[in-house]
C-alpha cells in the first residue's frame, strides 16, 4: 500500500480567484479529493463504506500556506496519515509547486458516520490505518482550540438552500468557507491573503436551516467564526491574515 500519495495539478486562470491565486475552496476541495483516491487506493474509499451505509466525514480543516497556486502553474499535493484513535483519523496534506517549492500545508481530521444512525463508526477494525501511519512530519501547529465567538462585532442571518448541500445531505463544506470569505469585501482580499484557516465542524446543519454567523475583526489580522442554528453552535472558524 501507498503511505505516501502525491497527485499533479495544473491551476487553470478559470479556476482562479480576483487575485489570480487558487482560492481557499478549491484548495480545500482538492484536499478532500486527494484523501479520498489515497483511501479508494487503500479499498477503504466511499464505494467500500457506502456498501455498509457508512461514509467518511471531514470534522477539522487547518491549512496554513505561505503562498497559494497561481495562474498556468503545476502544482501537487501528497497526503499521509500521521495518527487515528477509536474516533478519529488524522491525515496531513504537503501543497508544492512543479519545482518542489512547498507552498503550505494542511492538517485535517476525519471520522467514518452512519448514514442512517448519524453517529460515529469505531474506525479501530479499519486495520490498514495502523499498518500505514507515515512518520513524514507537518510542521504547522495543529488547530488550536475553537470557542464560539462570545461578543461579535457584527452578525449575518442566513439560510441553507439546494445548492448549499452536499450528497450526505448537509451543508458542503465549500459553501461554509465560501461564506465565511464573503464577509470581508473585495478591496480586504485585494490587500491581504488568509495565512492560516482553522475551522471546526461541531455539528451538520440541513437543508432549509437559517442561521446566525457571528464575526469577531477586532482583533487586526485575525478573524474569528461560529455559526448557530437553533441557537445550538454548528461550527467555528479562526481566520488569519497576512498583507499581500
Amino acid at each position: 500500500m501507498i503511505r505516501e500519495f502525491t497527485k499533479q495539478f495544473y491551476m487553470s486562470a478559470g479556476e482562479c480567484n480576483a487575485q489570480g491565486d487558487m482560492p481557499v475552496t478549491l484548495l480545500v476541495h482538492r484536499i478532500i479529493e486527494v484523501a479520498t483516491l489515497h483511501a479508494n487506493s487503500w479499498g477503504v474509499g466511499y464505494d467500500r463504506l457506502i456498501a455498509d451505509n457508512h461514509t467518511w466525514v471531514l470534522t477539522r480543516v487547518t491549512t496554513q500556506m505561505r503562498r497559494y497556486p497561481r495562474a498556468g502553474e503545476d502544482y501537487s499535493l501528497t497526503t499521509w496519515i500521521e495518527d487515528y484513535n477509536r474516533h478519529f483519523s488524522q491525515r496531513n496534506i504537503e501543497i508544492a509547486s512543479a519545482s518542489g517549492e512547498v507552498l503550505g500545508y494542511a492538517r485535517t481530521i476525519w471520522m467514518v458516520i452512519d448514514l442512517a444512525a448519524r453517529t460515529a463508526v469505531d474506525i479501530s477494525q479499519l486495520s490498514y490505518i495502523r499498518s500505514n501511519v507515515s512518520p513524514k512530519a507537518c510542521p504547522i501547529e495543529p488547530q488550536s482550540h475553537l470557542r464560539p465567538v462570545a461578543t461579535p462585532t457584527r452578525s449575518v442571518e442566513h439560510r441553507f438552500s439546494y445548492t448549499d448541500i452536499d450528497f450526505n445531505r448537509h451543508v458542503n463544506t465549500l459553501r461554509y468557507i465560501g461564506l465565511l470569505l464573503d464577509q470581508m469585501d473585495m478591496r480586504w482580499h485585494d490587500e491581504h491573503m488568509l495565512e492560516r484557516m482553522e475551522i471546526a465542524f461541531v455539528k451538520e446543519v440541513q437543508y432549509g436551516s437559517s442561521a446566525c454567523l457571528a464575526i469577531d475583526d477586532a482583533v487586526p489580522g485575525q478573524t474569528l467564526f461560529s455559526i448557530d442554528v437553533d441557537n445550538i453552535n454548528r461550527l467555528r472558524a479562526r481566520f488569519h491574515w497576512q498583507p499581500r
